[in-house]
């Protein structure tokens, strides 16, 4: 832990140790998380530099899953399908009222459903962050189909919880 706070001391000199623990208890996200000995910090979800190795679990998805994009991407998402750009992951929420508001992040907001279970039954991998977001390394267009409003939704109960 003294090794991120003396890094992190260069560019911000007011870090300490308590700051770094209070961010990490803070973010909303729960992008980060101590070890069981609370000396090392790690990242929970996907990340964007190279070489850092997140663990997941993989564990059985729920039937579906949801992907909010902007309209403006839809058409390249629908036809090249989810890649995860300058991460190492693409993100797929757990419900639809969270991939709503990640798509409006870049404009109009459009949630694609996702077909979990055909996804992983057909031999592709799909892990589980410890902040509770699902991620894979990339997901062919077959297996979205768009949901223009909740209506559209296989399971509304479930889907908006």
């Amino acid at each position: 832990m003294k090794t991120i706070v003396s890094v992190l001391k260069q560019k911000f000199p007011e870090v300490s140790l308590d700051v770094v623990k209070q961010i990490v208890a803070e973010d909303e996200k729960g992008r980060y998380s101590f070890d069981k000995s609370g000396r090392k910090i790690r990242a929970n979800q996907g990340h964007s530099i190279p070489g850092v190795v997140i663990e997941m679990e993989s564990p059985e998805p729920p039937e579906y899953l949801y992907h909010g994009t902007s309209y403006c991407f839809l058409n390249k998402v629908m036809k090249e399908g989810l890649k995860p750009m300058t991460r190492q992951y693409v993100h797929i929420s757990s419900d639809y009222k969270t991939a709503l508001k990640v798509g409006s992040r870049h404009g109009k907001p459009v949630v694609l459903l996702f077909r979990a279970k055909d996804f992983v039954r057909d031999g592709n991998k799909l892990y589980l962050s410890p902040n509770g977001i699902w991620q894979a390394k990339a997901v062919p267009p077959q297996y979205f189909s768009v949901c223009y409003d909740e209506s559209m939704l296989p399971n509304t109960e479930e889907a908006l919880q």
